[in-house]
């Protein structure tokens, strides 16, 4: 069964937060390969399958992005501010997950880079991820 509506929908895509618990924290970013932002830095995500649990989704974001899999994920927040993706109304879904150490990664699918940042060093961030990374530090990382 197909249902059609008049109202338009927007997308939902997923982000990942993933962090070191070294005594010097360092985040993990991609750089975009594509734009919007060809060529910033953001969290591995990307848009969620029409058939896909939003957690598969952001673990298949996460692996396409930097090859990193097997990780256990919890659910931060949901970011929809109207004007935070320029190519439409989206709806994200951040995740984080905390790794005893820095994980070697391989940039692929829309990255073509993916690296670890340490938390006081963060490039500016594709996105509301700057907003995003700022409210993640002040209520997960403070607490």
């Amino acid at each position: 069964m197909s249902f059609s509506y008049e109202y338009p929908r927007p997308a939902v895509t997923v982000d990942v937060i993933l962090i070191t618990q070294e005594k010097t924290p360092r985040v993990l970013l991609i750089q975009r390969k594509h734009d919007p932002f060809e060529g910033d830095w953001a969290f591995p995500g990307g848009f969620l399958d029409m058939d896909e649990d939003i957690e598969t989704a952001a673990l298949r974001e996460l692996e396409e992005e930097t090859n990193i899999s097997n990780i256990s994920i919890k659910q931060f927040k949901t970011y929809g501010a109207p004007k935070r993706d320029p190519r439409g109304r989206t709806v994200s879904i951040v995740f984080y997950a905390f790794i005893k150490e820095e994980i070697q990664t391989k940039a692929g699918d829309d990255a073509s880079k993916a690296e670890w940042f340490n938390l006081n060093e963060i490039p500016k961030l594709a996105f509301d991820h700057d907003l995003i990374m700022k409210e993640f530090c002040n209520e997960i990382i403070q607490d």
